[in-house]
């Protein structure tokens, strides 16, 4: 019986190619591409409307920001996200937008987020161009310190820490003079003894080197 419905259908589809010519052919290729675009959209993120949507106005298609002044989500650690939005929500950290945002995600929400970012590849950030004897300065800086211990040996992030390669630059200076303030904390003091060892300079220099790193290799 399917064999018949499928043979009808071929027939069908014949008939209209042959009344509509190669505009019907091209209208119909065209519809076969959205329907697949569709599928694929909705086996990556989950059916429309999707949550993660309300978060491309910041964090860019897929995670993948470009604003230097915006983290960018995509390919950051599923516990790491959750984390962060834990931590919004409880208001262990702080900020206009997320805050208020995180409060309404229920936990499940949470994690279909965190899983969503983690799983998308993250781009290089393009849109930075760090001065050379800054970015050398910064790459001694991070080495010395021994980010990679905590981050990745590239500095992509794994388990409860973020991936810093490619990070906006805004975003990664902010953070190192939040974390040197006390403005922002985390459970190991790690950060803040880091942060507040290093000059405003030096924070500068390690957020441009952070920010230039290629992501590729993720």
């Amino acid at each position: 019986m399917k064999k018949v419905i499928l043979l009808g259908f071929v027939s069908i589809v014949a008939v209209l190619l042959v009344i509509w010519g190669p505009d019907g052919r091209d209208l119909y290729l065209l519809q076969k591409h959205f329907e697949n675009s569709n599928q694929a959209a909705e086996l990556d993120g989950g059916p429309w409307p999707r949550l993660s949507d309300v978060c491309i106005a910041c964090h860019g298609f897929k995670g993948d920001s470009q604003n230097q002044r915006y983290p960018s989500l995509a390919g950051q650690p599923a516990p790491y996200i959750t984390a962060q939005l834990q931590n919004f929500a409880s208001g262990t950290r702080s900020n206009p937008y997320m805050t208020p945002l995180a409060m309404t995600l229920s936990e499940a929400e949470i994690k279909a987020l965190a899983d969503y970012f983690a799983k998308q590849r993250p781009g290089n950030n393009a849109s930075f161009s760090p001065e050379s004897s800054l970015r050398e300065k910064g790459r001694t800086l991070v080495e010395s310190g021994a980010c990679g211990a905590c981050h990745g040996a590239q500095l992509l992030g794994h388990e409860g820490f973020p991936r810093l390669a490619g990070q906006g630059f805004d975003y990664l200076l902010a953070q190192l003079d939040n974390f040197a303030s006390g403005k922002r904390v985390e459970a190991t003091g790690v950060m803040k003894t880091i942060a507040s060892a290093a000059s405003p300079d030096d924070r500068k220099a390690i957020a441009s080197y952070l920010a230039s790193l290629a992501t590729d290799s993720n």
